[in-house]
């Protein structure tokens, strides 16, 4: 239950006695991967996959029950550790493996791979995620990338069009603010906050040249970060803060709100469901 774990023995024993049902050893090396995967750094230099005995030939996940389990000469992989996860129903383990397929997919790595387990396990945050990074590559690199299948194409350029439609509406649509005790019109606020939010969208792209057209999600982080500044006073609100004097903090936790909602159903707009 520390940092100096063999890793590599744990995930063993976690795979035999998953085989043969031995559950109270099963669930106890579990806890002991959790302790020794929960601690920071404990990622850095993690394998996504097994290294291929044949150089220059990507080794692609195992289809079956379980991938073939680590070599003592190599470590375990973020593939395997999130199936042993996944398939022992082991959500504290599986939110560890989750974090870093997240931090790889915002660095841009890995972002098929990342979709394929996703899909594979029903990971949503992981799919859209994923699925967003590469649409934004373009359809250029979808072309180019083998590991994706029909299906995901269809789905990216599904995804591409509703998130494209739903930017087109969304400055109309502001989300419910919830009115402060001391809001002394209500009707007034909200037409203010209605105008606030349709000003930050619209010119967040003003401040931000660079980012894309079909970038949804960059879009209401940003427009977050204009609210946060705006509420905090670290930017002149022009006027648009005072028709809302008692329910600016209210503005900043909807538009927070509405952003968490976006990025958790991500997935839902990556689909071939017409």
């Amino acid at each position: 239950m520390s940092g100096e774990a063999d890793c590599t023995l744990l995930v063993s024993l976690v795979r035999i006695t998953h085989k043969y049902q031995f559950r109270n050893i099963m669930t106890w090396a579990l806890s002991a991967l959790h302790h020794f995967y929960a601690r920071p750094g404990a990622f850095d230099n993690m394998p996504t996959v097994a290294p291929s005995p044949t150089p220059g030939v990507p080794t692609l996940p195992h289809t079956g029950p379980l991938t073939p389990g680590p070599s003592p000469a190599h470590p375990p992989t973020l593939v395997q550790l999130t199936e042993l996860a996944a398939l022992c129903e082991r959500a504290d383990l599986l939110e560890c493996t989750v974090t870093q397929w997240k931090r790889l997919i915002g660095e841009r790595h890995d972002l098929a791979l990342a979709l394929t387990i996703g899909e594979r396990f029903n990971l949503r945050p992981v799919v859209g995620l994923a699925y967003h990074a590469l649409m934004l590559r373009g359809k250029a690199h979808w072309d180019a990338e083998r590991a994706l299948t029909r299906a995901q194409r269809v789905r990216l350029l599904a995804g591409f069009y509703a998130l494209t439609k739903l930017w087109e509406v969304l400055p109309a649509q502001p989300p419910p603010l919830t009115h402060g005790a001391r809001c002394a019109s209500q009707q007034r606020c909200t037409k203010a906050f209605g105008t606030l939010w349709r000003t930050v969208l619209e010119t967040g792209t003003q401040v931000m040249p660079g980012i894309a057209r079909e970038d949804l999600l960059g879009k209401i982080m940003l427009a977050e970060s204009v609210m946060k500044a705006m509420v905090g006073g670290e930017i002149p609100s022009q006027g648009f803060l005072d028709g809302m004097p008692h329910c600016r903090e209210s503005a900043l936790v909807a538009t927070t709100m509405r952003m968490r909602e976006i990025k958790e159903s991500l997935a839902d707009y990556f689909s071939d469901d017409f």
